[in-house]
């Protein structure tokens, strides 16, 4: 037994076999917004991120589709093919050449703009972050109010990996000058795609 296995293996003997009910904790949400979408839109902007709105006719994914007809996009969504296949992916450092990553978010937070990604629908997680571009679909139907309910969603308790991206990734200095896609992906856009059954 390794010395990490033994570690853990005392602390799991000698937990306290205390079983307490958590405290309520108010959701602040008594005057939630009349359209969550809405809300979630004009947060994610204002976090720097976009929000691209379907097309009309038989192919609503077609503004989305143009987007992708140049680069190296990879895509962890069915509804989107990339010309990067994520099974040809053998190591997370191979996603840094990708220009465009697409991925489905398990839900979105209408207070701060927020879209949560976990590591089943990232496959490798590297794909929130390496590529240049990260588009996410997100079906309007699972749009939160605020965090407090985001916090109660099961994905925390169901994957070993979830994770917030609120707009793309920035930076400032002391002297507040603002630098987008400083260490991760350089824009963020979610796309209103209703989940597959």
């Amino acid at each position: 037994m390794s010395s990490r296995d033994a570690i853990l293996a005392t602390v799991r003997a000698n937990r306290p076999g205390l079983t307490r009910e958590l405290p309520s904790i108010p959701r602040f949400d008594s005057a939630p917004p009349v359209s969550l979408l809405d809300a979630f839109k004009a947060a994610l902007v204002s976090m720097g991120g976009a929000f691209m709105e379907l097309g009309e006719g038989a192919d609503p994914l077609a503004p989305l589709r143009a987007r992708l007809a140049s680069g190296l996009v990879c895509s962890a969504v069915p509804e989107v093919s990339g010309n990067l296949p994520l099974s040809k992916v053998q190591r997370p450092s191979d996603l840094d050449k990708v220009d465009v990553g697409v991925v489905r978010a398990a839900f979105g937070v209408a207070e701060t703009g927020s879209v949560c990604l976990t590591d089943e629908a990232l496959v490798v997680n590297a794909l929130g972050y390496l590529p240049q571009h990260l588009i996410v679909l997100l079906d309007p139907a699972d749009i939160v109010v605020n965090l407090h309910h985001a916090y109660d969603r099961p994905e925390f308790r169901r994957h070993r990996y979830a994770v917030f991206h609120t707009g793309p990734s920035a930076t400032a200095d002391i002297e507040g000058v603002l630098i987008r896609g400083a260490q991760g992906v350089r824009s963020l856009t979610v796309v209103p795609v209703l989940r597959r059954t």
